[in-house]
């Protein structure tokens, strides 16, 4: 089929758009062009005053003058050779312009105009980047609609978003399209800095479900979230298996929280209230303790390797009747720390700084103390059956133990 614009001999306004297929006659040609301009055609002449008289004579996109039986007027000559030659000049234009700058691309059936350098700078290492740069070899690979249009087969809803942040730099997803949604096809088009942003809000947005354990990332965007200067309120909170790990907590707020089987290893828990929290096998090794309340917490099985207790101001850190059964505390500096009343039955307590520290009343049975220094330490009532005193630094005197 052969579209072809008919305009009355003379003239070069009103035009009509006919349809010239393979089957039709000339007649054909002649009938259809004379409804449309409401005359009755008898001969065709090109822009150049030629006479059609065969149909296969006709282009695609031709401009005909149709007339009654008068001859060709000069005067549509040059009105429509101009009129021809600028239509021309503009459909090269245009086809140029397209090639060199701006693409179409037919995304789920839904087209999308943009720029080649849009697809390309933003994120040149991208898929679509290496698709369409000037430079490849082998471009886009892809089918082509019957108007040019490249096809890809993703969805349109969610491409929209990317191909505005393709154009702008920032990302903006209306409230009723699904963030993951988009997330898929960045992925798709290997848009790394896009998956990024796209992953942080996500993460941001999805609904904290009460039973779910509370991960580092949302956890340190709470931190940073909170001034130094107001207490940070994690009362409760379940930190389960959380890696916490080398982060500054001071003066954190986890009473009652869940924290078993944490990663708080070389933090910073100077002065944090960890009162009826659960620390049950835990990793705190190394971390800073200072004036630390852990009274009646739950640290059975925990590991405080290489600890430091110690204030030099003088507060003391407080872990009265603590369950701390089969805690590793070896090496940890615990001087004048308060572990009165504490469940300490298998505690490994190798090598620690006890100086000073009240350990009256407190379940030691099984305890290893090889090594401390035990020196002015309260043991009063306490349960020493089995506890080993190997290498002590200081004798222990009954007045110690004794009530």
């Amino acid at each position: 089929m052969k579209r072809v614009v008919v305009f009355r001999n003379g003239s070069s306004v009103d035009g009509k758009v006919i349809s010239v297929t393979h089957s039709s006659s000339l007649d054909d040609v002649l009938s259809e062009a004379s409804k449309k301009l409401g005359l009755v055609g008898r001969k065709i002449y090109t822009p150049e005053g030629g006479l059609i008289d065969e149909v296969s004579l006709f282009r695609d996109d031709d401009i005909v003058y149709i007339s009654s039986g008068e001859p060709f007027k000069a005067r549509a000559e040059s009105s429509s050779t101009s009129f021809h030659s600028k239509r021309r000049d503009m459909s090269v234009g245009v086809s140029q312009c397209n090639q060199d700058k701006w693409v179409t691309l037919n995304v789920g059936g839904m087209l999308f105009s943009t720029t080649r350098s849009t697809l390309t700078q933003n994120d040149p290492d991208s898929m679509l980047a290496r698709m369409f740069t000037d430079n490849s070899d082998s471009g886009w690979n892809s089918s082509v609609d019957e108007n040019g249009s490249y096809l890809i087969d993703r969805s349109p809803r969610y491409f929209e978003p990317i191909l505005n942040y393709l154009r702008h730099g920032r990302l903006i997803i209306d409230r009723n399209i699904n963030p993951e949604g988009v997330l898929e096809e960045a992925k798709f088009f290997g848009l790394t800095s896009l998956m990024e942003q796209l992953e942080e809000m996500i993460e941001r947005e999805q609904p904290a479900d009460e039973d779910s354990p509370i991960v580092r990332r949302e956890f340190v965007l709470k931190l940073l979230a909170t001034s130094t200067d107001k207490e940070l309120r994690c009362q409760g909170l379940n930190f389960t298996g959380a890696n916490l790990s080398k982060l500054d907590l001071r003066g954190v707020n986890f009473k009652y929280a869940i924290l078993k089987d944490a990663n708080l290893s070389g933090a910073n828990l100077s002065f944090c209230n960890f009162e009826r929290a659960d620390l049950s096998h835990a990793v705190i090794d190394s971390a800073n303790l200072l004036g630390v309340k852990m009274l009646c917490a739950n640290m059975e099985g925990t590991s405080l390797h290489s600890c430091n207790f110690e204030d030099p101001a003088g507060t003391r850190a407080n872990m009265e009747g603590a369950l701390m059964k089969s805690v590793n505390l070896e090496g940890s500096h615990m001087a004048g720390v308060n572990l009165r009343v504490a469940n300490l039955k298998n505690a490994n307590l190798q090598n620690c700084d006890l100086r000073g520290a009240v350990l009256a009343g407190a379940d030691l049975e099984n305890c290893n103390l090889s090594g401390c220094d035990l020196q002015e330490a309260n043991l009063r009532g306490a349960n020493l059956k089995g506890a080993a005193f190997e290498l002590m630094l200081n004798p222990l005197h009954m007045a110690q133990a004794v009530r």
